[in-house]
């Protein structure tokens, strides 16, 4: 990938797609390809077909998605199933029809087992039963590695999956239906500190920075079909996790923990060995990181 190669950022306005966009535009890479969802609707296969003829991108990073929390899972279940595997079955029969040179598909950490050991190595995929609260999402993403997978052996593309730990910073969606850090940090703005569940889970997290300076560095240096987790290799409890972000926002209420509120995967730590055999490592600690993500959050609201 250099400077000038067509890169096609699937999802360029959401939160992991957005970091990245600067990330790239930093670096100097100056032909970017971006469609917004109402320019091109990515469930649609004839509009990415257009796309992709006329764009001719080499170089794919797949994060377009419909994400969220529990909550969104449950009550948007068919939804998360049909437009993730939509889209990804669409972008990737075209990156392959038109012959991009690599795709890096973005996988979630859901898609592992709910009790797995700890710390998750890349292989345990499919080793044993989801976790029921975000099993459309998984189910979807377990098909898009699949998909990469099979299409290399098949065609012999360069698809690659990167599976990432609970990302979070500046640019998330910061509401009830958001991931877990943005949708805590929420409430303890807005005063109103009510967390679902027993707050006993365990989460790690990945600074959004730290995790797009991964996916232009496993572009450039890996290729291959297996896994590759990308994390930190340390974990906080959802009721500590509370704490740092009380203190931090300066909330003075009490944090209620509803227990009859389903926890999630009771623990989910990444091995990522792989990447950080290869030379990356993550710069932003989880205090600065949750700083950081705060200051941005005071900012928006004003």
């Amino acid at each position: 990938m250099n400077k000038n190669s067509r890169i096609y950022v699937a999802g360029h306005s959401g939160f992991v797609g957005n970091t990245l966009i600067q990330k790239l535009k930093a670096n100097g890479f100056k032909n970017l390809i971006l469609k917004t969802h109402k320019e091109v609707d990515l469930t649609n296969q004839n509009k990415v077909e257009k796309l992709f003829k006329y764009f001719l991108p080499e170089y794919v990073f797949l994060l377009a998605a419909k994400v969220g929390g529990i909550q969104a899972n449950n009550s948007y279940p068919a939804d998360f199933i049909y437009q993730n595997i939509a889209i990804q079955v669409n972008v990737m029969q075209a990156a392959y029809k038109y012959r991009a040179k690599k795709l890096l598909f973005s996988g979630s950490a859901c898609m592992y087992p709910k009790h797995c050991p700890q710390p998750i190595k890349e292989e345990y995929l499919l080793t044993g039963p989801i976790e029921p609260t975000n099993q459309p999402f998984a189910i979807a993403k377990i098909a898009g590695v699949k998909m990469c997978q099979e299409y290399n052996r098949q065609y012999k593309t360069n698809f690659i999956t990167v599976v990432p730990a609970t990302i979070y910073g500046p640019g998330d969606h910061f509401d009830i239906n958001g991931h877990v850090m943005a949708a805590l940090i929420d409430k303890f703005f807005r005063k109103d500190a009510k967390i679902w569940g027993t707050g006993r889970p365990k989460r790690e997290f990945i600074f959004v920075d730290d995790l797009v300076e991964a996916l232009v560095f496993l572009m450039q240096n890996y290729n291959g079909s297996e896994l590759i987790n990308i994390g930190t290799g340390e974990e906080i409890s959802i009721k500590n996790l509370a704490g740092k972000i009380k203190e931090i926002t300066l909330y003075k209420g009490k944090i209620n923990f509803e227990i009859t509120r389903p926890d999630g995967m009771p623990r989910r730590l990444l091995d990522s060995s792989k990447i950080l055999s290869m030379g990356w490592r993550p710069k932003v600690c989880l205090k600065e990181g949750i700083e950081l993500t705060c200051q941005w959050y005071k900012k928006k609201e004003k």
